[in-house]
């Protein structure tokens, strides 16, 4: 009997945590043909899913695949993704999670093949906002009671592997 991979349970569990700390998780996935997403949203070959309660409908998450329902621009999708297609599962508020090596396609049927202790490791991740894209000040000058506003806008962080 092969071995189950211990990435599903790194999901699950980080899942968990997220929602127990009141956090929203996301899953950044590599789409193939495996994958079943609404394409029109997949960016470079990934996609981000929010699968919190409050934007999924059914989520299951078992060894094999995430599925669930959610709607994108008001309709409703089925979604499956595979677990070996997940490249990182974390937080949107703070950034913290889990990153997983990414295997090819084509590696990824052989990876059944391979012995646990070849598989690829797992690593943390951690969001940061380069400096160039931090927060940058949008001015009004004056407003009716003559003072002047200040909004703050941001830009999207970005997220990268800390080994």
């Amino acid at each position: 009997m092969s071995e189950i991979s211990t990435k599903p349970y790194f999901l699950r569990a980080i899942y968990e945590w997220c929602t127990d700390n009141g956090f929203t998780p996301y899953v950044s996935v590599r789409v193939s043909g495996a994958v079943q997403v609404p394409m029109e949203f997949v960016r470079k070959g990934e996609i981000v899913l929010n699968i919190s309660f409050g934007a999924t409908s059914g989520l299951k998450m078992d060894n094999d695949a995430i599925s669930f329902k959610a709607r994108f621009g008001g309709v409703s999708r089925e979604i499956r993704v595979p677990v070996s297609h997940v490249q990182a599962i974390f937080a949107s508020e703070n950034g913290q999670g889990m990153v997983f090596d990414a295997v090819s396609i084509e590696e990824e049927s052989a990876a059944d093949a391979i012995p646990e202790a070849s598989k690829p490791s797992l690593g943390l991740a951690a969001v940061s906002v380069p400096q160039e894209n931090a927060e940058k000040e949008v001015s009004t000058e004056v407003t009716e009671a003559g003072t002047k506003e200040t909004q703050k806008k941001s830009e999207k962080p970005s997220l990268k592997v800390v080994k």
